[in-house]
This record gives C-alpha cells, structure tokens and sequence, in this order.
C-alpha cells in the first residue's frame, strides 16, 4: 500500500529533475570553492581526513572519516534556481536520523549581514546512490547572489554538480572572513548526529553566525583523543582548535590519560591559537550517573588549570552544563543524548558566545 504521506503534494519529490533547462557544473572545478574537506580536488570521493591516519587511528574513524559532514562548497549566480546532483557510495540511514541530515544537502545565501536559509534539496526515501533536486532562488534584475551549499552529516559523496540557468552567469563566492578555519574535534555531538539537515550542526552554525571556515573532525562514538589523529589535527592551517570529545571517552580514567596530551600535540605545533576545552553537554533528560559526569568535568578542569598555571593564557575551559540551563532542558535533545536543533542552537549561542569574544580580543 502507498504511503498517506503522498496524499499531500508538497510531500511528493521524485529523484529527477522534470520540465527544467540545466547546465550541470563539477564543484571540483574553479570558480567553485570547497571547504571542509580533505584534498575534496584529487580523493575520489569526499572526505575529511587522510585514509593513512583515519586507518591508523581505528577501524570507526577510518569508517566515520569518509562521510562529509561540515563539507561545504561556496559560489556566486545569477541563476533565478539551483539544483543539485549527487552520487553516493554510501547512504546513511538510521531510524532516529531524518534521511534529509544523514544523506541531503541544504542550501543557504550569503550576505552582508550574514547567511539566510533557503531550503532544502530532497531526495526520494528510496534513494540508492544517486538523485537530483532544484530550488529556485529569489534573484532579482540579475544580481549575483553569493550562495552556500551543506554536504551530508553521515554520508560518503562521490560526486557532486550544481546546475543553474543555462544562460547564468557562474561567480567566486563571498569570501569568508580573513582568518584561518576553526577546528572542532569531537564526538557525535560534534559530527552533527541528530541534526535535521546538514547546515543546523553546532560548528556550521557558528561558521554563519560569525563569517568563519571551519573544519568538523567529529566521529559518532569513536572520538577518544587518538595521538595518532591529534598529531595529523595539530598540522591544520587553523586559527582556534576547539577539543569536545570528553562524551565519547570510554570513563574518565581514559579522559584523563588523553585530555591533557592532546592539548600538549596540538599546543605544540600551534603555541598562539585559542584552545577550547568543552565538557559534554548533559540535559538532564533521563536518569544519568551524576558522578561521571562531574568526573569528566573535573578533568577537563584539571587539563585547563594546569594549561593555565603553566603560562599558556590562550586556553578556554566551556562548561556544558551550562548549555541545558534554561526552562526547556527536556525539549534540547532528540534521544536523552544528542542535542536536537533546538540543542544544537543552544551549543553554538555558547560556544560561540566565547569565540566571539576571543576574537574581539584580537
């Protein structure tokens, strides 16, 4: 029997585009711009960290390290729609994820004043390894509008095209802010698990809310403060690195073995850089061990005090249990776990609140 759901028109969404002219543009090719990504112009397929030190760091960050969440690719048109077309090596699906976060793509526009979004690009349920959508923008007496599209959060891209008008111009994007990314390392949290589409994780959001490129180094589960990734993280062209792993940590006498080490790898090779340590954020949305959770936090106030006390003036400790400490705590997260959009909003006002500051510092 067919779904109900199809009963509404505005439900239907077919894999391919219908009754639309389409010039179809590699993002791989200038004058489009990616970001996010590991070396997004030779892999063979989109991902975020070199297959050498995700293999060499374990079995789930080799798996995780491919899907191309945070990957964004950026350019200007004049075009009044965009499409999209995509090809996949994996889909990811889950029963706690919507299909449009773990495997669509989202667009925005960049202005002036920041970045407005613009909708979604929907795939068929179906959907194997291949679909095709198109949005149409407001363009007005043909103005180039400079435009953001967001990779999947757990999925593995192949190939991916951007279709405009076959008469429209194709431009550079609006440039980013002039510092390096920031670099946020992390759990699933971080990943963007649980997120509604692509462009609503934390650290996306705080690329929008403050103009700035970024790199998402987050692994669902598998984030444990590996030397091995954290020496190939320290060699990242980045202005800030933003360590949020402490959820992931198997208890916390293995967060307490590699909290402070990490920092020593990254502070190492980055002496100046902002460091951020963040403790996970914890709702109170189901009956929990209150004493692991203030022991993670005291090591991760260890590691910042004795960063601290030892001279380094250029370390942030962010306490994530300030994130559920508003009257709707309950209604932040999608599982007891992992902030929902509402969650993920509240994580990037905080978090980003302190980088905001430190960069007003200068």
């Amino acid at each position: 029997m067919e779904s109900y759901i199809n009963v509404d028109p505005n439900m239907v969404v077919r894999s391919k585009i219908e009754n639309v002219d389409v010039n179809w543009y590699d993002v791989r090719q200038a004058p489009f711009s990616i970001h996010g990504l590991y070396e997004p112009l030779t892999e063979p397929y989109f991902r975020r960290v070199p297959a050498e030190v995700a293999d060499a760091t374990s079995e789930g960050v080799s798996l995780l390290s491919q899907e191309s969440t945070g990957g964004r690719v950026r350019f200007s048109t004049d075009s009044a729609y965009v499409a999209i077309r995509a090809k996949f090596r994996v889909v990811g699906r889950s029963p706690h994820l919507t299909l449009l976060s773990s495997s669509g793509f989202d667009l925005y526009v960049d202005g002036e004043f920041g970045s407005r979004f613009v909708r979604e690009f929907r795939m068929p349920y179906d959907m194997t390894d291949t679909y095709e959508a198109v949005l149409g923008v407001d363009v007005k007496n043909g103005t180039m509008r400079s435009f953001t599209v967001n990779f999947p959060v757990h999925a593995v891209v192949e190939k991916l095209e951007v279709g405009l008008h076959p008469d429209a111009k194709l431009g550079e994007a609006r440039p980013y802010r002039d510092i390096l990314p920031i670099a946020f390392y992390g759990s699933s949290i971080v990943h963007g698990t649980a997120a509604g589409r692509p462009g609503l994780i934390y650290p996306a959001i705080i690329s929008r809310d403050l103009n700035l490129d970024f790199y998402d180094i987050g692994f669902s589960g598998q984030a444990k403060g590996e030397a091995v990734l954290a020496e190939w993280m320290a060699t990242l062209p980045m202005s800030m690195f933003v360590c949020d792993y402490d959820y992931n940590a198997p208890n916390p006498e293995h967060l307490a073995a590699t909290h402070y080490p990490l920092y020593e790898i990254i502070r190492e090779k980055n002496p100046e850089i902002p460091y951020l340590m963040v403790t996970r954020p914890n709702f109170w949305t189901k009956p929990c061990d209150e004493d692991d959770i203030f022991r993670r936090r005291e090591v991760v106030m260890t590691s910042y005090l004795k960063a601290r006390q030892r001279g380094d003036k250029n370390v942030y400790f962010v306490d994530g249990l300030s994130f559920g400490m508003t009257p709707h705590t309950y209604d932040l997260t999608m599982d007891s776990i992992h902030p929902n959009d509402a969650g993920f909003m509240r994580m990037a006002d905080c978090i980003g609140l302190v980088i905001k500051h430190i960069l007003a510092k200068g």
